[in-house]
């Protein structure tokens, strides 16, 4: 690191701390776990409004919160939008940090639920190409924490070579995404989150300006189509609900490179908070805003057989994921 950088880096790490007296941590005096909880709110909502709906404050809360946290770091967590808030770069790693941090916390605090010592054993669980990248591998670290001594045996596949497996007694729990799954009645299953689906589109794009689009107006512009993960059929089953059709330009089953056509203005696309990012690999930013159209969420969640018994570490597994998920 540079001179200048180090300098500049001290500054900032100074400024706050200008008159304690006693010693302690201005960290300690002037950040609060309510204020990460309100952060992580406007984080998660893309919209102070939204955010001070979900933690039941009012909306100057959640500005002040974000301020003060901006102030302390002496970098700006958001960019203002027309429409709402979109994280920054440096918004992002505290994000990253506010939910292990504020996830901790939580365990700690529910820690006498989940103690079962010396629990061994295996889990045998299989998740799909989207939840096993953008939902579980956090989630999972979060319950070897309580159970050191159970082992995964975590596999990747399709939705449909799930349920079979499930079926015939291969795995004892899978996480795949619900609302794809037919004939739900057969399994045993849980919704473990809700995830929004918005529009993405290069900063700038029409559609981010004026009221929120509808799916006919986002019709009217070319379409960048997910297809891993069933995402074609998904999709194509709410704009058909619509009485309107996507003009694809492009269909592609990388996620990168859905977000490096729609940063480089390609085309738009309709997809969950769960997987949005706010820029592309080359660093090229995507604006996220609401649908006006009802446009189903994406649920994640697990199945199960309802005629088998799971064993006690799937049993744990299973009671932990609908814990963690429960906030």
């Amino acid at each position: 690191m540079a001179d200048a950088d180090r300098s500049a880096t001290r500054r900032r790490a100074q400024a706050p701390s200008r008159s304690h007296g006693n010693g302690a941590s201005p960290v300690s005096k002037e950040i609060s776990l309510r204020q990460f909880r309100y952060f992580r709110a406007a984080a998660e909502t893309g919209q102070f409004s939204m955010a001070a709906t979900e933690e039941h404050v009012s909306q100057s809360a959640i500005t002040n919160a974000v301020i003060a946290l901006e102030r302390h770091l002496g970098v700006r967590l958001f960019d203002r939008l027309p429409h709402g808030v979109a994280l920054t770069a440096e918004g992002n790693h505290l994000y990253q940090h506010v939910v292990r941090i504020l996830e901790a916390v939580d365990d700690a605090l529910h820690e006498p639920r989940f103690q079962m010592p010396r629990m061994q054993g295996k889990v045998a669980v299989a998740a799909s190409y989207t939840v096993l990248g953008y939902f579980l591998p956090s989630l999972l670290a979060r319950f070897r924490a309580h159970y050191p001594d159970v082992e995964f045996d975590l596999r990747d596949l399709d939705r449909p070579d799930i349920e079979a497996a499930l079926l015939a007694g291969d795995i004892e729990l899978g996480i795949v995404l619900l609302s794809n799954v037919e004939r739900p009645e057969r399994f045993a299953h849980h919704t473990l989150i809700r995830s929004r689906r918005q529009l993405w589109a290069q900063p700038g794009h029409p559609l981010l300006s004026g009221p929120p689009p509808t799916l006919k107006d986002i019709a009217a512009y070319p379409y960048i189509l997910l297809t891993v993960d069933e995402g074609e059929a998904s999709t194509l089953r709410y704009w058909k609900g619509s009485r309107y059709t996507p003009a694809v330009a492009f269909r592609t089953a990388s996620m990168e490179a859905l977000r490096g056509l729609v940063a480089h203005g390609f085309g738009v696309t309709v997809l969950s908070d769960m997987v949005f990012r706010p820029w592309s690999l080359e660093g090229k930013e995507i604006e996220a805003r609401p649908v006006a159209t009802a446009v189903p969420d994406m649920e994640v969640g697990m199945l199960w057989r309802r005629d088998a018994a799971l064993a006690p570490p799937a049993e744990a597994l299973r009671d932990f994921l609908s814990y963690a998920c429960g906030r």
